[in-house]
């Protein structure tokens, strides 16, 4: 599978988390690289971060599908990265990212009700967040810790 446009690993290179192709030049370029691939054999090719009128130019001159992240609705389909569409990350979001949830902020939230009902004493409820056993055997036990030596001996049950 081909990849053309911004590619992560090459970012630097590229000048950063930029749009490609948005030069005569450079859709010309982007053009070249994913007719080579094409011809090369890759089965599909990723256009990343390429503006929408050039995807939709190019996509007739392409024979195999082309998935587009942040190129335009003309491609044969779409991705996103999961952790982008889920808000798990705060901080720099590429244009082409919609997020669909906001699971960094359930999961803030979830931690901050944790930690407060844990400071409280709230959690663990030892109704029902805690095993029990039965009468008898914490009896048992009890016994056994008031009379046994504890270190270097045997329990008083064969195992």
């Amino acid at each position: 599978m081909g990849h053309v446009g911004l590619t992560p690993q090459t970012a630097s290179a590229l000048g950063g988390f930029k749009a490609q192709g948005r030069t005569a030049e450079a859709a010309a370029k982007l053009t070249e690289e994913a007719l080579a691939l094409q011809a090369v054999g890759c089965f599909a090719i990723v256009f990343e971060a390429i503006p929408s009128a050039v995807t939709e130019a190019l996509m007739p001159k392409l024979e195999i599908p082309v998935i587009g992240i942040g190129a335009g609705p003309a491609t044969d389909g779409q991705v996103l990265v999961l952790h982008d569409l889920l808000g798990v990350y705060a901080g720099h979001q590429p244009k082409f990212v919609k997020r669909f949830a906001d699971l960094r902020g359930e999961a803030l939230k979830g931690v901050r009700s944790y930690t407060a009902e844990v400071r409280a004493g709230r959690f663990p409820n030892e109704d029902e967040h805690t095993y029990s056993i039965p009468p008898d055997q914490l009896e048992e036990f009890a016994r056994y810790l008031e009379e046994e030596a504890l270190v270097g001996t045997d329990t008083p049950w064969d195992w």
